[in-house]
């Protein structure tokens, strides 16, 4: 099934953007450690430290790297649309950016703290196979209602088209994101009632092997 691994590579490539960018050299973690210090209070970085899967240093790292993109310390979907925009300017990463976003920001404020970032970021990389199906059903589930049809699946994977860009798809024809949406609910939709559960999703991608290599992508990402 091709339409799962694009998606988790469109998302492994997206959630590097928010990643720290550099490592100076074999200190800059204990570097990146120390800068990080003074931004956090060591009670809501021990708490962060049991509600995910990052070590103390990881998560010192990884806010040092928010802080740089969002130095409020929230980012709002328009800070995060400009995030994504550099990374992908061959395309228009603006609608999967907002999709993404509104997977990460689970309070529905409008923003996402850091806390909510390293909440998503914790499932998408250290997670179960169960929890990152999940999270990916979440994604994919655009009104949250339980299902996914057939047009959040358009919507999704137009957005992922435009965000990669004609230079990664030179021989895209219109209607190849219409004929990945057919070939998912061909796989996925046991029942063929129009619509994707979370039970035929992650039983579907649990018994492919494709998919299960490609949630293997972020086994290693920090």
């Amino acid at each position: 099934m091709a339409f799962i691994p694009q998606t988790a590579g469109a998302m492994l490539r997206s959630v590097k953007c928010l990643l720290p960018h550099k490592h100076k050299g074999k200190n800059s973690i204990e570097d990146d450690f120390e800068l990080s210090t003074v931004c956090h209070r060591p009670e809501g970085l021990d708490k962060l430290q049991e509600q995910t899967k990052f070590t103390k240093k990881e998560l010192q790292v990884l806010y040092r790297g928010f802080k740089n993109e969002c130095p409020s310390g929230v980012v709002n979907e328009e800070t995060f649309k400009h995030i994504y925009s550099q990374f992908f300017p061959q395309g228009d990463s603006s609608t999967y950016a907002h999709f993404l976003f509104e997977a990460f920001d689970t309070n529905k404020n409008g923003n996402v703290s850091f806390e909510d970032f390293v909440a998503g970021l914790s499932i998408i990389l250290r997670g179960s196979i169960n929890d990152r199906l999940n999270w990916a059903f979440n994604l994919y589930d655009l009104n949250k209602d339980g299902c996914i049809t057939k047009e959040e699946m358009m919507d999704i994977m137009k957005s992922i088209y435009d965000m990669m860009g004609k230079y990664t798809y030179p021989c895209m024809q219109d209607d190849a994101p219409r004929d990945h949406v057919e070939n998912f609910f061909q796989k996925m939709d046991r029942n063929k009632d129009g619509v994707v559960t979370i039970e035929e999703f992650i039983e579907s991608c649990q018994k492919d092997e494709n998919i299960m290599q490609s949630m293997q992508l972020f086994d290693n990402v920090i």
